[in-house]
């Protein structure tokens, strides 16, 4: 395996996992976003009602698109392994 064949497969990781995390990442950012302008409005400092709503929105996340990830995560995985002679000494 060459440098620039090392170096693509990483770079393909790399932008899987960026597109696998981006929806939970992005509701998290969303939710808690909200929870904290809401605490700043009300004035309500409670570490739960931090915690609580972006649990909810990372599992809402995950059952909604999971099984997209997991398909994304296994057809990267499948192409990864196939290409393993292309790419062999």
């Amino acid at each position: 395996m060459d440098s620039q064949a090392a170096l693509t497969m990483a770079q393909n990781a790399l932008y899987t996992v960026l597109m696998l995390s981006a929806p939970v990442l992005g509701s998290v950012l969303v939710v808690g976003l909200l929870v904290s302008l809401f605490q700043a409005i009300t004035q309500i400092h409670e570490a739960t009602l931090s915690f609580v709503p972006k649990l909810i929105a990372a599992i809402a996340v995950f059952a909604i698109a999971g099984p997209w990830m997991m398909n994304t995560l296994v057809d990267f995985i499948r192409s990864t392994i196939m290409s393993i002679p292309n790419h062999a000494i």
